[in-house]
């Protein structure tokens, strides 16, 4: 089977920054910086959760993902408090990583249902509370390595309801979407694209709209020009990277990034440049 999540992760990593080790007591909250989502691991306590005019009660050992920047409450028993683990999420690309973008605004699910977790988060745990020489370097490791495990789960439970990973979920589309994740530069047909699914162009066409939302060809155009813009994030020269993407020329690439964005790749990088100063 054909790794779903290999070349995501490759193109559109996610990392994480530790922020929290220790029991969190009273209310206290995590304001939106515009940039990194959360991830947060409850240990042990009661904890009501507050986002907007939301609110979520979290009574046994479990975990809530953030994937985009969202100002939340966290509230627990003035004393005994709640034992949490906490990381900012950096989601390489920030509102263009397609892990993001694909995710609910929120994530809540059981550590005991997420499927060959239990000894990861054993040593997560174990490494948080202690006081060892490179823990925060493990634990924010081990942070990722959770992050990959909560997407298996949502992929496998098929729980992610339209987008990316809808797509991925489905047995026979999330091929016809790895093919175009790994070889973007390939200029596939629909045909071609049905024969990765195992499916007829007409049912893969009709398929393929309802499960992500969008046009096969759509999609690919989206997937390329999202790996232009992590190119010029990383400062590449497109004329390098547009024959990597399926593109003839710089000026093919720029004409079809305009397309798809607006504005051109330097519009668009010179923003990118104004905002990040």
């Amino acid at each position: 089977m054909a790794d779903r999540l290999a070349a995501l992760m490759t193109h559109f990593p996610v990392s994480a920054q530790v922020f929290n080790t220790g029991p969190l007591c009273g209310i206290n909250t995590v304001e939106s910086d515009g940039e990194h989502g959360q991830l947060h691991l409850v240990r042990e306590g009661v904890v009501e959760v507050v986002h907007g005019r939301e609110s979520l009660r979290v009574d046994r050992p479990s975990l809530l993902l953030y994937p985009r920047p969202l100002t939340h409450r966290f509230v627990t028993d003035p004393e005994r408090g709640a034992d949490m683990v906490c990381a900012h999420l950096a989601f390489e690309g920030g509102a263009g990583n397609p892990i993001a973008a694909a995710l609910p605004p929120v994530v809540c699910l059981p550590l005991d249902e997420v499927g060959g977790a239990a000894p990861v988060l054993a040593l997560l745990f174990e490494e948080a509370f202690e006081h060892r020489c490179g823990r925060v370097a493990l634990v924010e490791r081990l942070f990722e390595v959770v992050m990959i495990q909560i997407l298996r789960q949502l992929m496998e439970s098929g729980e992610v309801q339209g987008g990316l990973l809808s797509g991925l979920s489905h047995p026979r589309l999330r091929n016809a979407l790895v093919a175009m994740h790994e070889a973007p530069a390939k200029d596939w047909t629909l045909d071609e694209l049905a024969q990765a699914a195992g499916m007829s162009r007409s049912v893969f066409a009709a398929s393929f709209r309802e499960a992500v939302g969008t046009t096969p060809g759509q999609y690919l155009q989206g997937w390329r020009i999202g790996l232009a813009q992590q190119a010029l994030r990383r400062g590449r020269p497109l004329k390098i990277v547009a024959p990597q993407i399926g593109y003839g020329s710089e000026a093919a690439l720029s004409r079809a990034f305009k397309a798809q964005t607006g504005r051109s790749p330097r519009e668009w990088r010179r923003q990118l440049v104004a905002a990040s100063a």
